[in-house]
């Protein structure tokens, strides 16, 4: 038994536009299946809160946990310090020091067309691109080839305790979607049975179930800092996918 009710979440509505890239539209014909399994976290087991234990700030600590798992894998990681979570919650989720109300959490999709118009902290996002979020395949193919997924959740009382969040059969009021509230993660690891996220510091696994319940929304990301040392993946179409971000307005 764990206890995470004294943790901040911070997802507030899911944002949707029509003008969003689709994930599957890149993936090539013949590309093949996603590997089993695929863990990115290089065996990192302390990722730092990003102050998601004092504010809701957890879209911007996903964006930073996301940074943490590319530098891992690239070159060396590299970890924000809280000073620099706090400017982007505040730039980006609209947080003023001096107004607790403002503490209310952000939007994914805002942090994402904000991370991508400028930069955090001076790591860029080329693009991001949704896989189905119900459709596992392509959940995975995001992980393997562009070091995990940025995701959103509404999340259900029961998962306060869970070491392991799964869906509690028959657990009533509490186990409902959005019960506890909106939480935002990034997932770079996963094998046939399970989805592991960073959150409030530590890797948390979630089964198959608890996703198909509970996660709505999925945002591949292609940051520079990936594409760079990794290159395009093969079996991805960059060139069809810059080309047609050119056209959104």
């Amino acid at each position: 038994m764990i206890d995470h009710s004294g943790m901040k979440l911070g997802r507030r509505v899911v944002k949707r536009d029509s003008r969003t890239l689709k994930l599957g539209k890149y993936l090539k014909d013949g590309l093949p299946a996603a590997p089993a399994a695929k863990d990115w976290t290089k065996g990192i087991t302390d990722w730092g809160m990003m102050l998601n234990n004092v504010h809701g700030d957890c879209t911007i600590a996903a964006a930073a946990h996301a940074v943490q798992v590319w530098s891992a894998n690239t070159r060396a990681e590299i970890t924000f310090p809280d000073s620099v979570v706090l400017k982007y919650f505040e730039e980006w989720d609209g947080y003023k020091p001096s107004d607790p109300t403002t503490d209310a959490g952000g939007i994914e999709l805002n942090v994402l067309n904000n991370w991508r118009k400028s930069s955090f902290n001076e790591h860029k996002l080329i693009a991001y691109a949704d896989p189905e979020y119900n459709k596992f395949e392509e959940i995975r193919q995001a992980i393997t080839l562009f070091g995990g997924v940025y995701i959103g959740m509404a999340l259900p009382n029961t998962a306060k305790t869970q070491p392991v969040w799964d869906v509690v059969p028959n657990g009533g009021a509490d186990a409902k979607g959005g019960s506890w509230g909106g939480h935002a993660v990034f997932v770079p690891k996963y094998d046939s049975h399970t989805f592991t996220c960073i959150t409030w510091g530590e890797l948390k696994p979630m089964t198959l179930a608890f996703w198909r319940e509970y996660v709505d929304e999925a945002h591949a990301l292609l940051s520079h800092d990936w594409m760079e040392w990794k290159g395009s993946p093969s079996g991805f179409d960059m060139a069809q996918l810059k080309a047609d971000l050119g056209l959104i307005k």
